[in-house]
């Protein structure tokens, strides 16, 4: 749970970006989740070739499973299978692609390998196409300003109050920190992401 400036304690899932770590990778998830800084790690790295991201991910989710916290693989859902990780986050082209049955990369069952299948938005009719396909989260960005896309104009909270109409929990995220998650929230998100402050900010801020 992050707890936000006002002393709120709202719903929060840590997103991992190594190149951003000043410090080890390894040393500061195992920070993040033995304090119980995040109620999930989505361990995103998928700028890795596939073989070096399974053994990452192996890693991480032993981590993640001492401490009880859930770990959400992501993009690589082949090397999720393999690694017997239940839990997998799509970018949303992947999942149209998966879900289409018209390639061979349909021909692999999500149903069977995942219980938790989640996927990115970046608009309202992405959101509505989504949702009907079994997803259990939608994560809807970017909201606000942020460095990692530096000088997109965030889509604003008129864009959560929006995206959060569809029948599934959406989790916001870009820009997102302790004094204006709860803003997100009340405007319809069920909780929010956070990467930056998670990667970047001192352990000790954490």
């Amino acid at each position: 749970m992050l707890k936000t400036s006002e002393g709120r304690m709202i719903p929060c899932f840590c997103i991992t970006n190594r190149k951003l770590c000043q410090d080890d990778f390894i040393e500061r998830i195992k920070h993040i989740v033995d304090g119980q800084k995040a109620d999930a790690v989505i361990l995103r790295e998928k700028d890795l070739p596939e073989g070096e991201y399974l053994y990452l991910a192996g890693q991480v989710l032993d981590i993640c499973q001492d401490a009880s916290i859930p770990c959400i693989l992501h993009t690589f859902y082949r090397a999720a299978a393999e690694l017997g990780c239940r839990r997998i986050h799509l970018p949303f082209d992947v999942l149209m692609e998966l879900k289409s049955g018209q390639t061979a990369q349909s021909e692999f069952d999500l149903d069977a390998h995942f219980e938790v299948v989640g996927t990115s938005v970046h608009s309202e009719e992405q959101a509505k196409r989504a949702a009907p396909l079994g997803i259990r989260y939608l994560i809807a960005g970017h909201i606000f300003e942020t460095d990692c896309k530096m000088g997109v104009p965030g889509r604003g909270l008129g864009f959560v109050k929006n995206v959060s109409q569809v029948p599934v929990p959406v989790y916001a995220i870009g820009g997102i920190h302790r004094h204006n998650a709860a803003d997100v929230v009340n405007a319809g998100a069920s909780g929010v992401c956070m990467m930056s402050s998670f990667m970047f900010d001192a352990l000790s801020d954490l």
